[in-house]
């Protein structure tokens, strides 16, 4: 979902495929990312490895890519390996690997009491973020297309979620179609903000992120000020 310059409510975009929406994913990991504002406890988790460069999940904060000596927010990126990197935190040195649960920064985790959500867009005019889906921090981009979440089947499978066990369905795909499967997610979180029961669809490919559709985002009112998507909680 790109920005508006208006204020005005924000109205669904054109449904794509999601390979489509993928695509314009991998351009934003590139860019000056948003952020969320409602922050939960601090947590660090590795999104991802690019070279000798880090894609890190700091806290509710967007992914950003550090190099080895960079510092974001207290965490210090010391070295990066095969899906593996080295942080350092308050003097503090921890290995993550790609697809763990994030370490512990500080505060512990909160309850979700909130009913409000600000997302800054990035300089790529879409809207990134990080959300907790069944308790595991992923990075997200809003995706007002996509009628439910989509996630690449290694998204799911980290996050022990069983898809086989879920509805079969028919997505499109740049070869045409295949078969990808409907399942329900316990939990969504984003900043101070959960919703429960969110269908999700899981599509039998890599997705470098999660796309935040309308079986999430439906649970809100949606407006847009320049720069910033706001979301009320409805229900």
């Amino acid at each position: 979902m790109k920005r508006r310059r208006s204020n005005t409510d924000v109205a669904a975009a054109r449904p794509g495929t999601w390979v489509t929406r993928a695509r314009f994913v991998v351009f934003g990991f590139a860019c000056a990312l948003g952020c969320v504002t409602g922050a939960i406890a601090q947590s660090v988790a590795l999104s991802g490895v690019m070279g000798e460069r880090a894609l890190l999940v700091i806290g509710d904060a967007a992914p950003e890519i550090l190099a080895p000596g960079q510092t974001r927010q207290g965490v210090t990126l010391i070295s990066v390996g095969d899906q593996s990197a080295v942080i350092e935190i308050q003097g503090q040195r921890q290995t993550l690997r790609v697809g763990e649960n994030p370490v512990s920064v500080g505060a512990k985790n909160t309850g979700a009491t909130g009913s409000r959500v600000v997302l800054s867009a990035g300089s790529s005019g879409h809207f990134f973020g990080v959300a907790r889906i069944n308790g595991i921090s992923v990075p997200f981009v809003v995706d007002t297309g996509a009628s439910n979440v989509v996630m690449g089947a290694a998204q799911a499978e980290h996050m022990g979620i069983d898809y086989r066990a879920g509805q079969p369905i028919t997505v499109s795909t740049a070869n045409g179609t295949t078969i990808g499967y409907q399942v329900a997610l316990d939990s969504v979180r984003v900043g101070d903000v959960e919703v429960f029961h969110v269908n999700a669809t899981i599509v039998p490919a890599t997705i470098p992120i999660v796309l935040l559709g309308n079986s999430f985002l439906g649970r809100f009112q949606l407006k847009q000020e320049n720069d910033l998507l706001v979301l009320e909680k409805r229900y």
